[in-house]
């Protein structure tokens, strides 16, 4: 993993999803500037999901739409798109679940977990069951997260019943789909989607 967040970026495609990594970076230092402290950790809290892309080694237009799509969640906070367009909140929540969801599985995939895309024994029904859980875990998380800022730090923060059952029903739709899109076409993610090597097998002497 280490080799792949080191490695020099080789298309156009990298070089964007790359540049949007060092916007994230500086937008953390924004927020806090002009915005204040809660901002900046709203900022900062997409800085993993930044990141991570990159050390699982995702093809990098997959890449690049996961950092637009965590950078454009967190500034929505930020400038109140959320309180403003009424049907925003559900479409990030649908994009990001999504997109969130395949990382955290292929995040899993590299550490032995579960079975890389394509690979032998992967299935298209486990990867579907476990994305979508991963997307609705991943969405109560960050319901969590809003109520304790909204109980503990600031009352701006939008926190209601039916705002929290539509986010959490939108976002395991979008993992949902997106676990579909992962079983179905894993090499538009991986560059390869292989499984790991199996171990070269012993010769008997007699």
């Amino acid at each position: 993993m280490i080799d792949n967040f080191l490695r020099p970026a080789g298309s156009a495609a990298q070089r964007v999803a790359d540049a949007l990594r060092v916007l994230g970076v500086l937008t953390v230092v924004s927020a806090l500037l002009f915005h204040g402290l809660t901002d900046a950790a709203i900022m900062a809290f997409a800085l993993p999901g930044l990141m991570l892309p990159r050390f699982l080694g995702m093809r990098a237009w997959a890449d690049a739409a996961v950092s637009a799509t965590l950078l454009v969640a967190a500034w929505s906070n930020v400038v109140d798109l959320y309180r403003t367009i009424w049907w925003w909140d559900i479409l990030i929540h649908f994009l990001l679940a999504g997109a969130l969801s395949v990382v955290a599985y292929l995040f899993c995939a590299h550490r032995g977990i579960v079975r890389v895309p394509g690979s032998r024994r992967f299935t298209v029904t486990g990867a579907v069951v476990l994305t979508t859980a991963f997307g609705l875990a991943l969405g109560a998380m960050w319901e969590m997260v809003e109520w304790f800022g909204y109980a503990y730090l600031t009352d701006d923060i939008y926190v209601t019943y039916e705002d929290t059952v539509g986010d959490l029903a939108a976002g395991g739709l979008g993992a949902l789909l997106a676990g579909v899109l992962m079983a179905r076409g894993p090499g538009l993610l991986l560059p390869a989607a292989t499984a790991p090597a199996r171990p070269a097998p012993t010769s008997r002497h007699r």
